[in-house]
């Protein structure tokens, strides 16, 4: 049986592994337990590309927390959804985007175990989906109390991806993808555009 050796410095997947074995490692033992060695070994890369890439544990901490590239292409085009009906298209794009693309829906999950696994991952996903999610629908949002209901609408979604792809929660977990757009749809469009008592 071959062994298998450290990947080359700079090899393509390299990096990818890097970020993969965090996310586990950060999910499992945390921030503080977890070390950049355990990281490289995991990953099978020599640490000091870890190094090289992400400069220390925090850039590392920040790297595996951000959303994967595809994530952003839910917004794409969402100017185009029928007047009061965008956050139903939003939760439909998602829900697409996290059924057709397991890897992606892995990515978000590990991202999301990551941010619950120690205070300090918590906070730096806190801001990192704040910002993600405020540049995705800023056009979209009401011009009052736009910070909450950025924080709104990634609390639903975040909590939506929760339910169906970690806890399994049986009632979400068996909806089928369009019961779920027209349960949350209306809620996140009312975080979008809809009246907040003062």
């Amino acid at each position: 049986m071959p062994v298998r050796g450290r990947r080359p410095l700079g090899s393509p997947d390299a990096r990818q592994a890097v970020l993969d074995a965090a996310r586990e490692l950060f999910a499992e033992r945390g921030f503080e337990r977890t070390t950049m060695r355990a990281v490289a070994a995991r990953a099978g890369v020599d640490p000091a590309l870890i190094y090289h890439y992400f400069g220390d544990k925090d850039g590392l901490l920040f790297a595996a927390l951000q959303p994967p590239e595809d994530a952003a292409t839910v917004f794409a085009g969402l100017a185009g959804a029928a007047a009061g009906r965008t956050g139903e298209e939003l939760v439909r794009r998602l829900i697409g985007l996290w059924e057709e693309r397991p890897e992606i829906r892995e990515q978000m999950a590990a991202i999301l175990r990551t941010g619950l696994s120690h205070d300090r991952a918590g906070r730096l996903l806190r801001d990192i989906l704040s910002s993600f999610i405020l540049a995705g629908l800023g056009d979209f949002l009401a011009g009052d109390r736009r910070e909450l209901r950025a924080a709104l609408i990634g609390s639903h979604i975040g909590g939506l991806m929760l339910a169906r792809y970690i806890l399994e929660v049986p009632g979400v977990a068996a909806a089928t993808p369009e019961d779920l757009v027209q349960a949350v749809g209306p809620v996140i469009q009312h975080y979008l555009t809809g009246r907040f008592a003062t």
